[in-house]
């Protein structure tokens, strides 16, 4: 993981602390629990569909890097 990468993780779980944080005020307070409630799922869903496209992202160009490392291969062998 190179550098904007990082600052990228960083932001969005800023966001999704804030966010907690706020769900957990609310429930604390005893007001909009629903809303609440709705705050947590959305966060932890939006983190989840992150997480999975990030690691998507990761293994196709995994797969591209084995690709073409079996092109430079055959490259190299002739």
């Amino acid at each position: 993981m190179d550098l904007p990468e990082f600052r990228t993780w960083v932001f969005l779980y800023l966001i999704s602390s804030v966010a907690l944080l706020w769900a957990a005020f609310l429930s604390a307070q005893g007001v909009m629990l629903w809303m609440s409630m709705i705050l947590v799922l959305v966060v932890v869903g939006a983190n989840f569909l992150v997480v999975l496209s990030e690691l998507k992202r990761c293994a196709a160009q995994q797969e591209m890097m084995k690709r073409l490392s079996a092109i430079e291969m055959e490259v190299e062998e002739k």
